[in-house]
């Protein structure tokens, strides 16, 4: 496991490890508290020469390539060393690509073209290229690759802002800001099927050499979404806090931004729409996706759970709520 300490790599070790696999993980800094059954190797997979000394002598049947520098970027180069690397001999390499890959647009399918290599998304490029990279080498020698497209992934242990952001503000009793009409449509996958996609990608013989739109069947709109992460919490989405509609343009223009620091819709919620068919998973992989509204209950139980207050800074939300007061809403 390339990776393995954070969000899916740290559930799907679990998986693993309760599977009875033997697990080794290799990540940048030593320690880690998955267990005294999980190995583990020090290396930045980023630095082809270091990776190569890490594993050297040492046999692994599956790798699941799991990291992504969001610092450096991790690029197509870095991923075909990696694979080279791991020799001649593995059964499975899977890696978890995204659904940025295809850059854009509504209902894809895994045929569908993947952004070009010269694509201003960094993310989206790497991936993309990436992918390419991997299938190439399953073309021209058999290198056994299935990747995986998971759009938004959510569920208990998620480290980045996104539902938290959601059910802070309704803890709180602060509004929830809700950009343009809120018929921009998102895609989830819940993480625990996100891993089972990945176990299933080792075993079944079939996934060689494919790519796999992993998500729930269906896309939501983003007004949707804030009902669903209401009734998660036990509150109807009549009787939540305010929701407060918004132009992006002003949002914009007041300095918000979906990566921060000014969030106003949960960590890079607020993106252009890219939706995919799952159909091809369902039938190779045998994917059965959990229900949003399920998962989405889990999810808040473990919020709850965890006591975590990451101290959410209301200071730039106050601004679009004192616009909203003055008429400046658009709604």
């Amino acid at each position: 496991m390339i990776g393995g300490t954070l969000f899916i790599g740290r559930n799907l070790v679990s998986r693993l490890v309760k599977d009875g696999h033997e697990v080794t993980i290799l990540h940048r800094k030593p320690g880690h508290d998955l267990g005294a059954k999980v190995r583990e190797l020090v290396a930045d997979r980023n630095d082809a020469a270091g990776f190569a000394k890490a594993i050297a002598g040492k046999g692994f049947d599956v790798v699941f390539d799991n990291v992504y520098d969001w610092e450096r970027g991790t690029t197509a180069a870095q991923v075909d060393a990696t694979a080279r690397a791991c020799g001649d001999k593995l059964h499975r390499y899977v890696f978890i690509s995204s659904v940025a890959a295809y850059g854009g647009g509504l209902n894809h399918y895994e045929g569908d073209g993947l952004v070009a290599d010269d694509h201003p998304d960094l993310y989206a490029r790497n991936k993309a290229m990436s992918e390419r990279v991997l299938f190439r080498l399953h073309q021209r020698y058999g290198f056994p690759a299935v990747t995986l497209r998971p759009p938004f992934v959510y569920g208990p242990g998620n480290p980045y802002y996104r539902e938290q952001f959601f059910w802070d503000r309704l803890r709180d009793g602060k509004p929830w800001i809700l950009p343009g009409d809120g018929r921009r449509l998102m895609q989830f996958a819940y993480v625990h099927d996100v891993v089972a996609a990945c176990t299933a990608a080792m075993e079944e013989h079939g996934a060689v050499g494919h790519a796999f739109n992993v998500a729930n069947a269906r896309s939501t709109t983003q007004a949707d979404l804030l009902a669903a992460l209401a009734e998660a919490a036990g509150k109807p989405a009549a009787k939540t806090a305010q929701i407060i509609r918004m132009p992006r343009e002003l949002i914009f223009r007041m300095g918000g931004h979906p990566m921060g620091p000014k969030l106003y819709f949960g960590l890079y919620y607020d993106l252009p729409p890219i939706t995919m068919m799952i159909a091809k998973a369902q039938r190779i992989l045998k994917f059965k996706p959990t229900d949003f509204a399920v998962g989405l209950k889990e999810s808040h139980k473990w919020w709850k759970a965890s006591g975590q207050r990451v101290g959410p800074d209301y200071s730039f939300e106050e601004q679009l709520w004192a616009r909203a007061r003055m008429g400046e809403s658009g709604t």
